[in-house]
């Protein structure tokens, strides 16, 4: 049975498992050179149509799909070439109309060529999105490097594996924060979920684990870690703004100390089953803590060699699949589990993505602890 430790402190307030990218489904890539020749054989085909039928003056305006087609699989210059090819075979098509078809013929000429400056526009407005989208790209992956820093397969006497997933269709972080870190007082770890998307969100995160990282290292008691962080956000918060959060600490052999801000509860997975770590008492999210009067407990609980602390965001348990059905955390996780984190939020992650359909709608962390026997070397993470 957990104990629970409450001083009844007060604080003052002055004020990637998938590629977001694809959403977990693998994408079809087709040969460069392919795609980039669609085009042109679209107009041959349509000037062959045009000779067989006979009637080429009806088909030479089907002639302005091969530059509109450039303008999307290819740069500018593949789409003058195309145009030009256009042009050429609509003069030489149109040759043989006589003056009765001279008119038609003028017109759809100056058709081809408007329509291939306009495809060539587009397509360097096109190329230019892109370059600026793959910039933005590198810059999350860069945020993501400083934000949410790799976390190693062992982090002192621990088992360590993490799977995270941003909702933003380009950004690989999100409102979702993690970090596990090894101090003078043991290990400790942080799960949280910052209200709100975007970049307001990735800000706060950012504040959040930059304080619990000083303050992980500075603070011999828990609570007090969870103290820093309150102070921290009752300052650069706004009224309305949260973030709901797991603090977990190892001070001594044998023992696990967990602090939950108004955060869905931990798993304690264990050979005889998987046992949610509620809250003696709810208490609020951080940033919220003078509007209720309430403050949070330390619970300390029995961690023996073997067992394996799961934290997880609501993303996870709230993913939905096509029947509205959430999603059942404590059954698949006590049919994934193994004694290799790594291999278990893998076949976690599979799983997940497979119950909402391959793509996740919310961002979702998953950061499983545990710790090994003393006669076994731990796995990788």
């Amino acid at each position: 049975m957990s104990q629970i430790r409450n001083p009844q402190r007060h604080y003052s307030r002055p004020q990637q498992f998938q590629d977001p990218g694809t959403g977990g489904r693998a994408a079809i890539a087709l040969p460069t050179h392919l795609v980039e020749g669609l085009p042109a054989l679209v107009v041959s085909a349509v000037a062959l149509l045009g000779l067989v039928s006979g009637a080429t003056l009806y088909w030479l305006p089907l002639l302005a799909v091969g530059p509109a087609l450039a303008s999307v699989t290819s740069g500018p210059w593949g789409v003058l070439r195309v145009g030009l090819l256009a042009v050429v075979l609509s003069a030489a098509l149109g040759a043989g109309s006589g003056a009765a078809g001279l008119h038609k013929q003028v017109v759809v000429l100056t058709a081809l060529i408007a329509v291939t400056l306009a495809s060539s526009l587009a397509s360097a407005l096109r190329r230019r999105r892109e370059r600026l989208l793959e910039a933005v790209r590198s810059v999350a992956e860069a945020a993501q490097q400083a934000l949410l820093a790799p976390v190693p397969a062992t982090v002192g006497k621990f088992q360590v594996a993490v799977r995270y997933s941003a909702a933003a269709a380009e950004a690989r972080i999100g409102g979702d924060l993690y970090a596990v870190v090894s101090t003078p007082y043991g290990v400790r770890l942080i799960v949280g979920d910052v209200r709100g998307k975007g970049l307001p969100a990735v800000g706060t995160a950012a504040l959040v684990l930059g304080i619990f990282r000083e303050a992980a290292y500075d603070e011999p008691d828990l609570l007090d870690v969870v103290g820093r962080i309150e102070r921290s956000l009752a300052r650069n918060l706004g009224s309305d703004d949260f973030v709901t959060a797991v603090v977990a600490g190892y001070p001594r052999p044998g023992h696990l100390e967990v602090v939950n801000c108004g955060h869905a509860p931990p798993l304690l997975l264990r050979p005889g089953g998987v046992e949610p770590v509620e809250p003696a008492s709810p208490a609020p999210p951080l940033g919220l803590f003078p509007l209720t009067g309430e403050t949070p407990s330390c619970q300390v609980l029995p961690f023996a060699e073997g067992d394996q602390l799961l934290l997880y965001t609501d993303g996870v348990t709230e993913a939905r699949n096509h029947g509205r059905e959430f999603y059942p955390l404590s059954e698949r996780v006590a049919r994934h589990l193994s004694d290799d984190p790594s291999q278990t939020l893998d076949a976690l992650h599979a799983d997940l993505l497979s119950h909402v359909g391959g793509r996740l709608h919310d961002d979702a962390a998953l950061l499983l602890l545990r710790k090994p026997p003393v006669s076994g070397a731990c796995g990788a993470g």
